[in-house]
């Protein structure tokens, strides 16, 4: 009996610790909640089982300390809210259309049907100069020589595809 006694000394020492380092490899090293979180838990779990005096101590015990973290959890998030945590790591600029940081859809769409001329290489992709204006633009997958006079055939967002024209 004495030999069980220890065995279980050192068995929940080694649940205990092994579950303390599933845990520590899920959240350093393995991203989301998976087989080693799910592991650490039970193997924590387990040492303290090992060690209670019985199930209805070890119970409460485990009892106790979910809801102690849940209140943890609660009391961070108030606390966050509180002292405006979320706004000071979140970025609050917005991008507005003046400012340019949106694609002019409405002004792209009116070169369907323009020529031009390839301004850089285009393998596929490249610039054009269609209507004065240097456009980025893609072809359909062939090499176009910078100088080569070009058409757009369609615009697909911001994408504006083009095919080299050929001289008659």
């Amino acid at each position: 009996m004495l030999y069980l006694a220890e065995i279980s000394g050192w068995l929940a020492t080694l649940a205990f610790t092994l579950g303390l380092i599933a845990l520590l490899v899920e959240i350093f090293f393995v991203p989301g909640f998976g087989v080693a979180g799910v592991l650490g838990v039970i193997l924590l779990s387990w040492g303290i089982l090992l060690v209670s005096v019985d199930v209805f101590h070890a119970t409460q015990a485990l009892t106790l300390a979910l809801l102690l973290t849940i209140a943890a959890l609660l009391g961070g998030i108030w606390l966050a809210n509180k002292v405006n945590f979320w706004r000071k790591i979140t970025l609050a600029n917005r991008q507005h259309r003046e400012e340019g940081y949106l694609a002019p859809r409405q002004e792209l769409a009116k070169l369907v049907g323009l020529a031009g001329v390839a301004a850089t290489p285009l393998r596929p992709a490249g610039a054009a100069l269609i209507d004065g204006k240097r456009v980025d633009v893609v072809t359909e997958g062939e090499f176009i020589l910078a100088g080569t006079p070009v058409l757009v055939i369609a615009v697909e967002g911001s994408r504006v595809v083009v095919k080299a024209v050929q001289d008659k």
